[in-house]
């Protein structure tokens, strides 16, 4: 077992409180940066620490933050995504709930790099527990200097909002999540421009993650080259992997990337509740499923891209012999269906179009040509919807038609029947 960064303080019943974090070295990070970085090496130090984005692309976080115009005379916004709406996943509310200082002291951070005085956690709304917990942080930052004006007698001022979500999974979408914050309807917006150059009320904001932004308090209290030793060279850092389906031991667990999912599931996982697992999906419901016999791909960035699936979010889902392939594919095209913003044609129309089709295979009714027409529906929605929920929906449907087209093909009707 390697050593617990992110989740070293999860089993202490106090460490949502202040003094238990400070206890166990909290806001060190954040008085170093203060005291020997200047903005622009904190995004230096955060790029030669390959921290990439822990919400679902992987992008590298410093990266990101240098695209913010350095010119620009509006002011800055820093925008936390917290709306962990992917089935599957559930790390992110584990740490606003059980350590919320190590998210807040993160946000600090990344607000001093990129020159930002306002920052928004946008919260789900249905995680009751995390905004409590995320607003008496925020309360004992401040009586405690860390936030508001002139953090730890430095020039960085810095405020936090917290901004409850709706219950829409669209919102997990950056611009859509700005959108929402803003008062109106949570919709994606074209890009470029991006949210770094004209993002929260067309200034230049930063987005991320909940975890991404939970790695920075230890990246800089114990240094950008321990964050690069931890897990492979393209995929550095402490990582959170959430297990769930029919596993024997589902939860959050710490480890470094690049475990097999093979590994993910019957060692960590306690292996399938019933016989072997027939597949897994390795990063919440939108990565496209693995069979059994691919168990031993590695669980980073690029070893499941270059796989044709994505560590996305993390969320690690195991599928034993009792499963059945085409239910899952219906219950995961029909929740991607429902949450649909209905902004763009192939998402909308294909998508029902799909969930039509699954659920008349999965009773048993299906048609010659039913599978066929899945396959183009994928191909009419995969690359050619506004965002990447329909990219998501069909990629995993896709998967699921590839690897077990048999489990399809028993349900449908043959012809003779069906005449």
């Amino acid at each position: 077992m390697s050593e617990q960064v992110l989740l070293k303080n999860i089993d202490n019943p106090s460490a949502h409180r202040i003094e238990t974090y400070e206890a166990s070295g909290g806001y060190q990070g954040l008085r170093t940066v203060l005291r020997n970085f200047a903005p622009d090496e904190v995004i230096e130090e955060v790029k030669s620490a390959n921290l990439r984005g822990r919400g679902g692309a992987g992008f590298p976080t410093g990266l990101k933050w240098s695209f913010v115009p350095k010119d620009s005379p509006l002011p800055r916004y820093l925008c936390c995504n917290a709306d962990e709406g992917e089935p599957g996943t559930f790390k992110d509310r584990i740490l606003m709930e059980r350590d919320p200082h190590q998210l807040i002291e993160g946000m600090i951070i990344a607000a001093y790099a990129i020159g930002c005085r306002t920052a928004y956690l946008y919260i789900r709304g249905e995680y009751g527990l995390s905004i409590e917990h995320c607003q008496q942080a925020i309360d004992e930052a401040h009586a405690l200097g860390y936030l508001g004006p002139n953090i730890l007698d430095s020039e960085h001022s810095l405020e936090i909002h917290i901004h409850k979500g709706a219950g829409a999974y669209i919102c997990g979408e950056e611009t859509a999540l700005l959108e929402s914050i803003e008062g109106r309807r949570g919709q994606p917006k074209l890009k470029p421009p991006f949210p770094a150059v004209a993002g929260l009320y067309e200034c230049p904001t930063v987005v991320n993650n909940v975890e991404t932004l939970a790695c920075l308090p230890h990246l800089f209290s114990r240094g950008g080259e321990w964050f690069a030793s931890i897990g492979p060279d393209h995929s550095p850092g402490p990582k959170l992997f959430c297990i769930s389906g029919q596993v024997k031991r589902p939860g959050v667990y710490e480890l470094p990337m690049g475990r097999t999912l093979g590994e993910m599931l019957e060692d960590y996982g306690g292996g399938a509740l019933t016989g072997q697992f027939k597949a897994g999906i390795p990063g919440g419901v939108s990565a496209p499923m693995f069979p059994r016999s691919e168990f031993d791909i590695k669980m980073d960035f690029a070893s499941l891209a270059e796989a044709g699936s994505m560590l996305g979010s993390a969320g690690i889902i195991g599928l034993d012999e009792t499963a059945s392939i085409p239910q899952v594919a219906r219950r995961v095209t029909e929740f991607f269906n429902h949450e649909s913003c209905g902004k763009c044609t192939p998402c909308r129309e294909g998508l029902t179009w799909a969930a039509k089709i699954l659920r008349r295979i999965e009773a048993g009714r299906g048609q010659r040509g039913d599978v066929e027409q899945l396959e183009m529906l994928c191909g009419g929605i995969f690359g050619k919807s506004f965002c990447a929920l329909g990219d998501g929906a069909a990629w995993a449907l896709g998967a699921a038609l590839k690897h077990f087209r048999h489990e399809f093909d028993a349900l449908i009707i043959p012809q003779s029947k069906a005449g």
